[in-house]
């Protein structure tokens, strides 16, 4: 501290008071240093591995596998078991591999800290945004932490844990970003085309130590537990429902949600809104977004009653473009604009259009109608394969034309059926009934 500081809080905190804060910077720095110190003890490792393992040719092609290795088979073992000697605090740790925090994640954060005394922390680690190098010392403060915890919260498989011997002391709990799959994952496709290897799930698996998954409803247990490898009588899937569905319950939040919408779309107060949502296509790491829907056509033809919102997958990098004629006046792009997220919007949409997404399973509880534009379903089920033969048990119609998605939405009084969305509800979504972060929370409480 400068001698402005030091003044400052001895005028403001007391002689006490200003050594305290000096002591805990002082602590800040050490662990900085340290840690530091450490990051470059195992990069100066790597790189000798590096030189003894591999020619000078041959090392950019193994290094990042090399990384990985290191961090996830030796560096995060050995942390945790030294932390994890230390007794359990009484905190909880939420942990985001992508670059900001899910859904599913902020909203059972926010509700333990407003109905808990729980110490909260929450790591984004930021994969494929950062350097690998980046990520992975990312990845070990929050090894470092969990050690500790008395939870730990992630929303998506992850290969970090595969080799930690966890406490058992601490409540690990999956929350999966999605309320339900169509497309298969994890060991579901191992040596498909879409997917990682069976050798490669051995040795980085992706879903392991689990304490619990919860879900939206016992009939997609089986799901879980054959894309995670997980016994059925283990008793891990509960089906608790998911804790950001809680939210559409509250009509404060309804409220808020068309005033959000309002502010950022004024043409929207005397329209309908019609939500795209599609899935991506491709790899997560290079994936795309379908840009097939017709908003020309869209606007001439349905431009008089409705607005039509885009919401492409988060892990989208370039948008598929709207036509200047109808953009921001027929056609909004809300995927990174508008503050809105994917809840707000289900919230106020009058339609939703997506395709193999899991956005249809949360937007079924509104009971509202729901068009599947599939033009590529045969080329999707080869590349990714599906849970479900998905036209019996899709609550709406599936179309491969635009023409065919505007005449059903010009006569869609007459034409939707909402007791198929009920029962689909029912059937997929029955225990996201506004009390999912309740018993979620009891799992760690009990």
């Amino acid at each position: 501290m400068d001698i402005k500081a030091i003044a400052h809080n001895l005028t403001t905190h007391g002689i006490y008071g200003t050594y305290q804060i000096y002591e805990k910077r002082k602590a800040v720095r050490l662990k900085e240093e340290m840690s530091r110190l450490e990051n470059e003890r195992i990069m100066n490792l790597l790189q000798q591995r590096m030189q003894k393992k591999y020619s000078e040719e041959d090392r950019e092609a193994a290094y990042a596998g090399e990384l990985k290795s290191l961090f996830i088979k030796e560096v995060f073992p050995k942390i945790y078991a030294e932390e994890s000697k230390k007794p359990v605090e009484h905190k909880v740790v939420f942990m985001e591999r992508g670059a900001k925090l899910s859904l599913s994640l902020k909203y059972m954060r926010n509700y333990i800290k407003e109905n808990t005394d729980y110490e909260v922390k929450t790591f984004i680690l930021q994969v494929r945004v950062v350097s690998d190098e980046q990520y992975y010392k990312n990845a070990k403060e929050y090894i470092r932490e969990a050690a500790t915890a008395k939870a730990v919260f992630i929303c998506t498989a992850n290969d970090l844990m595969g080799y930690l011997k966890l406490r058992p002391e601490t409540t690990y709990i999956q929350l999966w970003h999605g309320c339900g799959v169509f497309k298969k994952v994890g060991l579901s496709t191992a040596d498909k085309k879409f997917g990682k290897t069976a050798e490669g799930h051995k040795e980085y698996p992706l879903n392991t130590n689990y304490s619990y998954v919860t879900v939206a409803s016992p009939e997609l247990s089986w799901i879980f537990e054959e894309s995670m490898g997980i016994d059925k009588d283990s008793g891990i899937i509960v089906p608790t429902g998911i804790s950001r569905t809680d939210e559409f319950f509250m009509p404060e939040f309804v409220k808020n949600c068309y005033t959000k919408l309002y502010e950022a779309i004024p043409q929207a107060k005397n329209k309908k809104v019609i939500l795209y949502a599609p899935t991506f296509r491709g790899e997560v790491a290079n994936c795309v977004s379908p840009d097939v829907l017709d908003v020309k056509l869209f606007a001439e033809n349905l431009g008089d009653d409705y607005i039509l919102i885009f919401k492409h997958h988060q892990s989208v990098r370039e948008l598929p473009p709207i036509p200047e004629e109808y953009r921001n006046v027929f056609a909004f792009d809300m995927t990174r604009e508008g503050n809105m997220n994917i809840n707000e919007l289900m919230t106020v949409a009058d339609i939703c259009i997506s395709d193999y997404s899991s956005v249809v399973f949360e937007y079924s509880l509104f009971e509202r109608p729901i068009i599947f534009f599939t033009y590529d379903i045969e080329e999707y089920i080869d590349e990714r394969g599906l849970y479900y033969d998905f036209d019996e048990i899709t609550p709406g119609p599936m179309f491969k034309t635009n023409e065919e998605m505007v005449d059903y939405i010009k006569h869609i009084d007459e034409r939707f059926d909402k007791q198929e969305i009920v029962n689909f509800k029912n059937r997929f979504m029955c225990c996201c009934d506004g009390y999912s972060s309740e018993r979620i929370l009891a799992l760690i409480e009990d």
